[in-house]
């Protein structure tokens, strides 16, 4: 597969209310001189033929970074799935790519990787795997399933790993790499996450 590939939709999730950021929208707060919403859209872009970002506030300033920002249909902050969601109804491409807006150390070729291995194994949905713990929000799924997830959601599920069991999902193993899917959920963690100097290759 060529990339960035026509096929792929990818979006940035970054509709949460920050609460540990003591309400901040995290993907606006800054990170090494850029905000963090830069970092996944940079990863993304080198992936996905178009890529949006989905929030719930702060629209305005999301679309300052050259993209669509679409928000959830309800406008409840009904978590991660809601924003996987409105991707799938807003992609006009068979697969939908979507990560965080708070792992600013994930590159390109992290979900290149999983692109790949959805591409092979040809399953509804991949998703990425450390060695140790599932990131259920780092995947590509084909976006054929917004009908089965909006029912899910309208019948009150909100847990993603309760979604991912219903399909026919593949394990990426990123067992070499962990360190990588570290996320900003406070500034103190923020502070950690900028003192690292160094990046291994993913």
């Amino acid at each position: 597969m060529k990339y960035p590939s026509p096929k792929i939709t990818g979006c940035v999730l970054a509709g949460g209310r920050g609460r540990r950021m003591g309400g901040r929208d995290k993907g606006l707060v800054p990170f090494r001189g850029r905000p963090l919403v830069v970092y996944a859209l940079d990863a993304l872009r080198s992936v996905a033929g178009r890529v949006m970002v989905s929030a719930n506030r702060n629209r305005e300033s999301y679309a300052g970074f050259g993209c669509p920002v679409i928000a959830d249909a309800s406008g409840e902050f009904e978590g991660p799935l809601a924003g996987v969601l409105s991707a799938m109804v807003w992609a006009e491409t068979g697969l939908v790519l979507t990560m965080p807006c708070d792992t600013p150390l994930v590159t390109g070729c992290m979900l290149k990787r999983l692109a790949e291995e959805q591409a092979a194994s040809d399953c509804d949905i991949a998703v990425a795997h450390d060695g140790e713990r599932l990131h259920p929000v780092f995947l590509i799924a084909r976006a054929s399933l917004r009908v089965d997830l909006r029912a899910f959601l309208a019948s009150g599920e909100r847990r993603v790993e309760d979604w991912l069991a219903r399909h026919q999902t593949h394990r990426v193993d990123y067992s070499d790499v962990p360190e990588l899917f570290a996320n900003v959920n406070s500034l103190e963690e923020l502070k950690v996450l900028e003192a690292r100097r160094t990046q291994p290759n993913a």
